[in-house]
């Protein structure tokens, strides 16, 4: 059983994914963690995010290891854990570039592909590249402004700023951030966490529920 996901940047994809996770006792996935590893990566070794050999060749050599576990993801590198470094601005920055990067994207879908089922996997194309053969679909919206809002709370930015680096930052992912044709889109603007959640459990087929 595989539940995806999707949606833009800061609509709530990794809460929402984690909560339905819990109320199916079973691990969810995020994608995007690997693509901030990535980032990460090429930041600390000076790379240009958009050097797609040579970000492969520094992935290669210093493998990432992605933890699934419903109250929250981790990324490895050996022993150290990168996760609290993956939400930095600097990260913000620059992943839309290495997620644009076709051999990057085949790199980050070969390890959730790897991965043993059931779990809620979250992201921007997991319905519709990684597993379009998913039981049950979902893609979240909400503005702008909402979503600045949003993550203002979690970093010491002012909401304006935040708000026009998403909106360029929906442009940019724009060629891989589309609903699946089959994905239920959920407008969170509106809505509480709990009640996001809510919508997914109850869109979820019968046998998955």
């Amino acid at each position: 059983m595989i539940v995806t996901i999707d949606g833009v940047a800061a609509s709530g994809k990794s809460s929402v994914a984690s909560g339905v996770a819990r109320a199916l006792g079973v691990p969810y996935v995020s994608s995007g963690l690997l693509y901030r590893a990535a980032t990460l990566l090429a930041l600390e070794a000076g790379l240009n995010p958009e050097d797609a050999p040579a970000l492969l060749a520094q992935l290669e050599a210093n493998p990432l290891r992605l933890e699934p576990l419903a109250e929250g993801n981790r990324v490895w590198l050996e022993e150290r854990d990168l996760t609290d470094d993956l939400h930095s601005s600097r990260v913000d920055a620059g992943v839309s570039a290495v997620a644009r990067l076709s051999q990057v994207r085949e790199w980050v879908n070969a390890q959730l592909r790897a991965l043993p089922d059931p779990f809620v996997a979250e992201g921007r194309d997991m319905g519709t590249n990684v597993f379009p053969h998913a039981d049950a679909k979902f893609y979240l919206t909400a503005s702008p402004r909402v979503r600045a809002q949003r993550r203002a709370r979690e970093r010491a930015e002012d909401v304006p700023a935040i708000e026009a680096a998403l909106v360029e930052r929906d442009r940019r992912d724009a060629g891989q951030s589309a609903p699946a044709p089959d994905a239920r889109v959920i407008d969170t603007s509106v809505l509480s966490l709990e009640g996001v959640i809510g919508a997914v459990l109850a869109g979820l087929p019968a046998r998955t529920a």
